[in-house]
């Protein structure tokens, strides 16, 4: 029987997890980029959202969610969003609701990705890449994690709401391409922090409505997935605040608003199996790890990561993945579900993560490879570069006096 309730709920909250990625996540990268190219990454992210969900529809969905088959792979049942059932599923939504919902997933999943080769990428390569590492690399993952059926799930393997498919696949593919396609020829400081900041604080507004909604239901456990996701993101932004104070006696706002996304993703896979303690102490234990990550990539491996895709998202959540079965036990407010096998429960953690960063990395070097095959190179010219993606890419600007 429909629960309407719970469908009201989840339609608002399909539109807020859409609302993270345009304009949320669009503005939050526009304004840490230089101002020549602030329009070129919020035009990816729009492309992006508009692309996945064409392909969403047209094959993502049913390979993702169809009929397993042997756990691997949904079937084509529901191709072009034929087939979709009408009566609730789940005792509680309509499938297309469902589905849209998980579109809107995919979608910030991909755009994610926009913040590692910002300001010197094609359009072309952008378009060619992200759609093929939607169909290679988020859809089976989707399958074998989010699935029942899917043979992570089947094992085991827990997460709440796409630490492993969103945060990890993304964040590692991030990494890979951006050492592929090698650093930008100028770096400067973001250009705009406080648009930054009004991304973030939107993308903080949806990921309320994400891991919550994750339930497909309307119950105390939504209420306190909600609680839990906001305590951790405030706990990331106070945290990060702290170190960046220690390092250089500032307190920048492109900092606070990064903790707190480290806060929300480290928490992502653990939000709807732990308490409020617990998700404050992932959001500390997050922003520490990814605020020494940033520095690794960046200074050690020489790697133009630039938004911090990978320190931020992939090592993240591998952090809320791990902590999940000691974060869960009811000792520290969560359900207790893994309490009396914890440490078989921390090794299908970690087999979830590796089997993660292996299908990405692997994939995403293929994608790339092909990619700069039928683009002739992924990159821009150097002319172009120093001009601004604005002005070279797409004949605009977002600012009249430059």
């Amino acid at each position: 029987m429909l629960d309407t309730g719970a469908t009201a709920w989840l339609m608002a909250a399909t539109a807020l997890v859409l609302f993270m990625t345009v304009p949320g996540l669009a503005m939050f990268y526009s304004g840490q980029v230089r101002a020549k190219s602030a329009l070129s990454v919020v035009m990816q992210c729009v492309s992006v959202a508009a692309l996945v969900s064409m392909l969403w529809m047209i094959i993502g969905y049913t390979l993702a969610f169809g009929d397993s088959q042997a756990g691997l792979i949904g079937g084509l049942g529901s191709v072009i969003f034929e087939g979709l059932h009408r009566e609730p599923i789940h005792m509680t939504i309509p499938e297309s609701l469902f589905a849209v919902f998980h579109m809107a997933a995919a979608v910030f999943a991909t755009a994610l990705i926009v913040g590692a080769y910002a300001e010197r990428i094609k359009f072309s390569a952008m378009l060619i890449f992200s759609g093929a590492w939607l169909i290679l690399v988020y859809v089976p993952l989707t399958h074998w994690i989010m699935d029942d059926e899917g043979w992570l799930n089947s094992l085991g393997v827990m997460d709440h709401a796409g630490g492993l498919t969103v945060h990890v696949s993304a964040g590692v593919s991030a990494l890979v391409i951006a050492s592929m396609i090698g650093p930008r020829k100028e770096i400067l400081p973001p250009h705009n922090p406080g648009l930054s900041a009004a991304g973030a604080g939107i993308m903080w507004i949806g990921w309320l409505a994400y891991t919550s909604a994750m339930h497909l239901t309307t119950d105390s456990r939504t209420a306190m997935t909600l609680l839990v996701t906001h305590i951790a993101a405030s706990a990331g932004a106070v945290m990060w605040s702290f170190l960046e104070w220690r390092k250089t006696r500032k307190f920048s706002l492109a900092g606070t608003v990064t903790g707190a996304i480290v806060g929300l993703t480290a928490v992502t896979p653990a939000a709807g199996f732990i308490g409020p303690v617990s998700g404050l102490a992932t959001g500390v234990f997050g922003a520490m790890l990814c605020f020494y990550m940033i520095g690794v990539v960046k200074h050690k491996w020489k790697i133009d990561d630039s938004m911090g895709v990978f320190a931020v998202h992939a090592m993240g959540a591998a952090l809320g993945m791990v902590l999940l079965p000691f974060m869960a036990v009811s000792g520290g407010g969560g359900e207790g579900i893994v309490a009396a096998h914890n440490g078989l429960q921390f090794g299908l953690q970690q087999l979830g993560i590796l089997v993660t960063v292996a299908w990405s990395v692997g994939f995403t070097y293929l994608i790339v490879k092909a990619a700069n095959r039928f683009t002739r190179g992924m990159r821009v010219d150097e002319e172009d570069e120093m001009v601004g993606l604005d002005l070279a890419t797409h004949g605009e600007r977002a600012y009249d006096y430059m």
